[in-house]
């Protein structure tokens, strides 16, 4: 092979060449490592020798099936009806009543049971909700964010979970 007419395959060859030889090199200094240190070698102390140690990972279970309770007992009343409820509603809250245009209305509310969940702004726009080119995430129960428009008078804001469509109340702040 001629190497002049081809620096950039010559080098990227010895890269090549040199990375293999250093891992080799470390994995071999990790072997005598293991060796010399004793790591991974079972302890003659130990009697429990009968079980070998393994990682086990508990089976999901669905908390809101109906299975069968242990013998005697019934469910609480609270449970089935804990399982059953609607899901919590968003409350929203605006800082400022009124503001003038493109001022900064910042938004902020409550979800309890939308941890994690992306919630979208929307703004009440000839007699539709419209989505506000805004997002924000629950996280703590809580969420925030702002917006600024330059649609004076009166403007409805309100906040839908992506996923599950569950709606806030609705805000106003008057702009102009």
């Amino acid at each position: 092979m001629d190497t002049e007419n081809r620096p950039v395959l010559t080098g990227l060859v010895a890269l090549v060449a040199v990375a293999v030889a250093i891992g080799l090199l470390g994995g071999l200094a990790v072997m005598v490592g293991v060796k010399a240190t004793g790591i991974g070698e079972t302890s003659s102390a130990s009697d429990d020798t009968s079980t070998p140690s393994t990682f086990n990972l508990p089976q999901p279970s669905d908390t809101t099936s109906s299975e069968p309770t242990p013998e005697g007992t019934e469910p609480s009343p609270s449970t089935e009806t804990t399982s059953e409820a609607p899901a919590e509603a968003i409350s929203l809250t605006a800082a400022q009543q009124s503001v003038s245009p493109m001022q900064q209305i910042d938004l902020t509310g409550t979800y309890q049971a939308g941890e994690g969940a992306i919630l979208q702004v929307q703004r009440m726009e000839s007699g539709t909700w419209s989505d506000f080119p805004v997002t924000m995430s629950v996280s703590g129960g809580t969420f925030a964010t702002y917006v600024q428009t330059s649609r004076v008078g009166p403007n409805k804001f309100r906040v839908v979970d992506t996923d599950s469509d569950v709606v806030s109340n609705e805000v106003t702040v008057t702009v102009g």
